[in-house]
């Protein structure tokens, strides 16, 4: 599944932004679209909305023990205390990745998907490949993206529903002790708060 999920992702990605250059260039051209509105609406998704939100909830939660109670009693007020709020992430659940267990998030209906913390879902997130066989084997799917997690580790899979969204909470790497938040926002990816992946330091 890997080689085939990056094939797909990269014709995928390709194709939607020959499409979206040329709808863009069209709407332009008519005087519908505002160039410039466009570039703010990308730098919203980009640097306000997506994996660097969430990058700071988990880094806030490594370093302040009171906030991580706080994010794992009630995710969604946490969250929203850093600014995060909105669409698709009214009712978040924060699930945290220890020694013994493992976490991975998917949507099997369709591709719920926490927005305010994440920005826009992946490619592979909406696959029917990845919905499916996340349930019946995740062990088998996190092999494909890589990861492998030891037998004595329990792999939990979460559901993500329009009533309910998770963000997995991924375990500290040793050795960041003396890490600032800057750079341990750096370890973050998208990927570790899916649960597809580990942070590495």
């Amino acid at each position: 599944m890997a080689d085939e999920h990056d094939h797909d992702h990269d014709n995928h990605l390709s194709e939607t932004v020959l499409r979206v250059k040329a709808l863009e260039s069209l709407l332009v051209e008519k005087g519908l679209v505002d160039p410039a509105a466009l570039d703010a609406m990308v730098d919203v998704y980009e640097n306000k909305i997506g994996p660097r939100n969430g990058a700071k909830v988990v880094a806030k939660a490594w370093t302040d023990p009171a906030y991580k109670a706080r994010l794992m009693a009630d995710a969604t007020a946490a969250i929203a205390e850093l600014g995060y709020s909105g669409a698709q992430g009214e009712h978040m659940v924060v699930v945290e990745n220890t020694p013994t267990v493992h976490n991975l998030v998917v949507c099997t209906l369709c591709s719920c998907y926490p927005w305010p913390v994440l920005g826009l879902p992946p490619v592979w997130y909406k696959s029917s490949a990845y919905r499916s066989r996340a349930v019946i084997d995740p062990r088998g799917v996190l092999k494909d993206f890589g990861l492998t997690v030891p037998d004595d580790v329990a792999v939990r899979v979460w559901d993500s529903t329009a009533e309910i969204r998770y963000l997995v909470l991924p375990e500290r790497p040793a050795g960041t002790e003396g890490l600032g938040a800057e750079a341990l926002e750096a370890l973050v990816t998208r990927d570790t708060m899916i649960g597809t992946a580990k942070v590495m330091p």
